[in-house]
């Protein structure tokens, strides 16, 4: 192993709800938890059958990453529908940025395609607004169809209204939060746009590869 990394409680819970399948000694994120309980503390608290393993294994559902500790995260879908996630992080409000309808918890809908062509821009101030004011009272949830695209071009536009990022700020931020965001290149110049509006002028330089 290259050696012993520590984290804050917010990434290692980001990190563990981005992996689906078990971890393999030969990634290079390998993550290593050591299991503190005694062998009888152990043994008592697994005495499950392969089967039910198996199920346990096929049903899981990671939860969204936590942005703000507590207070914002970014999801897609199917958590934004679980009810148990919804209980499990104190969710208040949700943010829904996709076409899709979804009723649970108070929550803004913005049906935008996740399309270079779609207008995400015009709702930045309104979705920026609403979870300000939503966090003052409970955890929100910010979500997309697939938590990859739209979402993630939302919560970077508040991190950069709110806390007042600059775009590679913002982006380096979310991108340690979800390793695989990826906000399409519409939304990305409409990102550019919004720091040049906040700042005056444009800051980052969206021309570069990686954005």
């Amino acid at each position: 192993m290259a050696g012993l990394v520590l984290c804050e409680p917010t990434e290692l819970y980001n990190i563990l709800n981005q992996s689906t399948k078990l971890s393999r000694l030969t990634e290079p994120n390998y993550l290593c938890l050591l299991d503190a309980r005694t062998k009888r503390e152990y043994n008592e608290s697994h005495v499950i059958t392969a089967r039910r393993v198996k199920q346990e294994l096929d049903a899981f559902q990671p939860y969204p990453v936590e942005v703000l500790p507590a207070q914002l995260y970014m999801g897609d879908y199917r958590q934004a529908c679980d009810q148990q996630i919804q209980k499990d992080l104190k969710i208040k409000a949700q943010v829904n940025i996709s076409e899709e309808i979804a009723t649970l918890k108070t929550l803004l809908h913005v049906s935008v395609a996740d399309s270079p062509d779609a207008d995400l821009f015009s709702f930045f101030p309104t979705i920026c607004h609403f979870i300000d004011a939503k966090m003052a009272l409970g955890a929100v949830l910010v979500f997309s169809t697939l938590g990859l695209s739209r979402s993630s071009t939302a919560v970077m536009a508040f991190l950069m209204h709110s806390s007042h990022y600059p775009l590679k700020r913002a982006w380096k931020y979310i991108q340690k939060c979800k390793t695989n965001m990826r906000p399409n290149r519409g939304f990305v110049q409409q990102l550019s746009a919004w720091e040049s509006q906040i700042y005056g002028s444009a800051i980052t330089d969206i021309s570069e590869p990686h954005y």
